[in-house]
């Protein structure tokens, strides 16, 4: 294009980036690049090519991790982790802000090969990614230097493993590594197999940072060198971003083994628009949405609903826009979407959008030759079509509309994930209305794809569970201090040769959608004291029950739209009705375990106190993003959650699990103490005059183990607690994967329950989702 054709057509011209220096940088390691373990590279092996998508021209080559790289791996950051976690916090802060200094400095060279290498125009890895790679180290600096201070009792989890994706791979890198460090751990992390490079120049940099031996590994290969990470036993910690579908192996194979995980998946994010919007506004903000990074985003708005009173005219205003997108060389700076990862994913686009129904408008631009693949918008598609439910990960956008907030609402929930969403409306009390109501664990307003390394990124449902950025975001890689004593089973007592019958039989039933009820199965268990007397008879759940369980505690919902403070007058009056019974729930433990209750009877009131009060105060934050608006962190409840008490402490183990949950709003299925039941179903007779709503608590008795796996592989159940004496924490995390429900289980740990540590925040934080809601403002 001549400067006068540019200037008759008023187009972009082309402004290409040069690729030297990348290429001077690859060629100083002879294009082939060994692991990054001990602060040193590996000879390489087990070679195989790292091309550039725009032009399939190869970078690289780059090594195959095998078992022992891992290994080696490990063993580095093993032997490295006491010393690095030992640093006085202001030398750990140093180290991190010295790897932001550096990032900055050769800004441009990682911007550069993180173009060549993934395909993303260079105007978004220079503006977008580097920018947030050098906050996310200097924000995590300043948490290294804080942390032991704030969040004294705890104590970092030793090596973890860090898996991340193609789509952002440096960034991907800052979210993993910045806060494991900061937080004292040492970090292996493996690079997508399409996209190592700027992981290996970042190993380097490191080196320049001064960044002691071993505690920044890299290990590169395919999903072989992955899962040899998440099944190593010296690894404390998986942390992963990447598709659903491999978190649900990981969450299974990760099941019972200790580790702490944390998962951010897949999304199928709606972009809403109302018909007051700033059409013209939401549609610049849908372009951003989706075909940033080419849609190869995990929170792309790649399901648009729009108001049907303005429809088709939105509709018309982005074809005219999409017509104008620029697609070609990624180094251009004029260009706007750039290249799709790699052939492999080009076909599954294709092949997914050549199979959906609708009409389908392509972007009127050209298409170069290659790795390419245009904007394309498909409107007229139902609800339950293909292309509404399932993540494309590719510049395709799928549509259809809605008449009312509340039917919005509805389409934007209408699936398995739940990562973020959009917002587009001129009504402030519209927007702050609707925020709450979406599944998601990001809501941006009038605006999309904001980030900062202040404020908490992640999902909920199959979109994944932990959070990346902020507070939050640290405690994924914290746990309390000291090691728990391992929990003796708790056994009921046997059958007597002779029992001792007193009284009237009594059945205790189960408490389900505010009624007794008999158990499905019809059969029941005769509860003995350590003397020999029958006490009665409990009724043994199965999995029918506990189905009848959860759909009373979905029935509930309403209870967590009810006031903090209506909440907490509830916990109040239930802590006043088992007062006025404390002598007699203090005998009734006694009777079951032989030692006096009235100690736990006085910790389980005092208990419901400490709830009561937090269920007003348990405050989220605004966090300091660099915008003209504020970033919310809301705490919200999981929604319904299912807990096997402890088996120790028959009343106050279950009122330290039930109390949490709903002071914050949650609902619950609780199966009470297998060998202690009696206390769990004298207590449901005072939620009953305590005015709470019907299905807020639900009590199902019968066998931790037999009741584990219904319950955690229920689909309709949001998280998962177990604090049992039964071998279940394994069951409990594997069935769990179904739907990638949360889960908190004691891996066979004992909790002293009349401890300081068995009640506060950290129940308090198991009992929440962080919604980050982003509200620009100004004109």
């Amino acid at each position: 294009m001549t400067i006068k054709e540019i200037f008759d057509t008023m187009s972009y011209g082309p402004a290409p980036e040069s690729p030297s220096e990348a290429q001077a940088w690859l060629a100083r390691h002879a294009q082939g690049f060994g692991h990054f373990i001990d602060g040193a590279f590996t000879a390489p092996e087990a070679l195989f090519e790292s091309r550039n998508p725009a032009s399939g021209a190869v970078l690289a080559q780059v090594s195959q991790g095998s078992p022992a790289s891992v290994d080696a791996a490990v063993a580095a950051a093993t032997r490295a982790q006491p010393k690095w976690a030992r640093l006085a916090p202001h030398k750990r802060a140093q180290y991190l802000y010295a790897l932001a200094r550096l990032v900055q400095k050769h800004a441009r060279l990682l911007a550069v090969l993180e173009t060549m290498d993934n395909g993303k125009p260079i105007r978004e890895s220079r503006d977008i990614d580097l920018p947030l790679v050098a906050r996310h180290f200097s924000y995590h600096a300043g948490l290294a230097q804080l942390a032991p201070t704030e969040l004294p009792d705890l104590e970092p989890l030793g090596v973890c493993g860090a898996i991340i994706p193609w789509n952002f791979p440096l960034l991907m890198l800052a979210w993993k590594v910045a806060p494991a460090l900061a937080a004292g751990n040492t970090v292996v992390l493996k690079p997508a197999e399409y996209t190592p490079l700027t992981a290996l120049l970042f190993a380097e940099i490191s080196l320049e940072a001064g960044l002691p031996k071993g505690v920044l590994n890299i290990v590169t290969g395919d999903g072989d060198t992955g899962a040899a990470l998440v099944d190593h036993p010296g690894v404390a910690k998986i942390a992963f971003t990447g598709s659903t579908a491999v978190g649900k192996t990981i969450r299974r194979a990760t099941a019972g083994s200790g580790k702490a995980l944390t998962l951010e998946l897949g999304g199928k994010s709606p972009y809403i628009v109302f018909d007051d919007a700033d059409l013209d506004s939401a549609v610049e903000g849908l372009v951003d949405a989706i075909w940033f990074n080419g849609g190869q985003v995990c929170c792309a708005g790649s399901r648009l609903l729009v108001q049907e009173g303005v429809a088709d005219r939105f509709h018309a205003k982005l074809k005219r826009r999409m017509d104008g997108l620029r697609i070609g060389d990624p180094l251009d700076k004029c260009i706007d979407v750039g290249a799709v990862v790699d052939p492999v994913q080009l076909a599954t686009i294709t092949r997914m959008v050549d199979a959906s129904e609708g009409e389908k408008y392509t972007a009127d631009t050209p298409l170069p030759q290659g790795c390419f693949y245009p904007p394309t918008l498909i409107t007229g598609l139902s609800a339950a079509s293909p292309l509404m439910q399932e993540e494309i990960f590719g510049p395709v956008l799928v549509s259809m509309t809605f008449r009312t907030p509340t039917e919005a609402v509805d389409l934007a929930n209408n699936t398995r994930y739940g990562l973020a969403a959009t917002v587009w409306t001129e009504n402030v009390n519209l927007a702050l209305d609707i925020a709450p109501k979406l599944r998601a664990g990001v809501v941006w307003i009038n605006g999309t794809n904001m980030f900062d390394a202040a404020a908490g990124f992640g999902g909920v449902r199959e979109s994944g569970f932990g959070r990346e950025g902020g507070w939050e975001g640290l405690h994924a890689y914290l746990r309390p201090k000291g090691k728990a004593a391992a929990l003796k089973p708790v056994t009921a007592i046997p059958a007597p040769k002779s029992a001792l019958v007193e009284g009237l039989d009594r059945t205790a039933k189960l408490f389900i959608g505010g009624k007794q009820a008999r158990p499905d199965g019809g059969y029941s268990k005769a509860v003995y004291s350590p003397r020999g007397a029958l006490l009665g008879h409990i009724g043994l759940g199965n999995r029918k029950d506990i189905r009848n369980a959860v759909e009373a505690a979905h029935a509930a919902k309403g209870w967590g739209r009810a006031s903090a403070h209506n909440r907490a007058q509830i916990l109040f009056y239930i802590a006043e009705n088992l007062s006025a019974r404390a002598d007699e729930f203090a005998a009734r433990i006694k009777a079951q375990t032989g030692t006096s209750g009235a100690s736990e009877v006085e910790a389980a009131i005092a208990r419901l106190f400490t709830y009561a009060a937090w269920a007003d105060k348990f405050d989220g934050a605004v966090k300091s993003v660099p915008i003209r608006g504020v970033a919310l962190a809301m705490n919200e409840a999981c929604g319904v959650i299912a807990a096997l008490c402890p088996d120790e402490a028959p009343l106050l183990g279950l009122v330290s699990v039930m109390a949490p949950a709903i002071a914050m709003g949650n609902t619950c299925v609780l199966v009470p103490s297998q060998a202690f039941p009696l206390s769990a179903t004298d207590f449901y007779q005072v939620l009953e005059t305590s005015d709470l709503p019907s299905g807020v608590v639900n009590i199902v008795t019968g066998a931790h183990d037999e009741l584990a796996k219904p319950l955690a592989g229920h689909m309709d159940v949001d998280a998962v607690w177990s604090f049992s004496s039964a071998d279940v924490s394994q069951i409990i995390e594997a069935e769990s994967a179904s739907n990638l429900k949360r889960t908190w289980v004691n891996h066979g740990r004992a909790r002293d329950w009349q401890a300081p540590a068995a009640e506060g925040r950290a129940f308090l934080r198991h009992a929440t989702e962080v919604k980050t809601v982003w509200v620009p403002y100004g004109e």
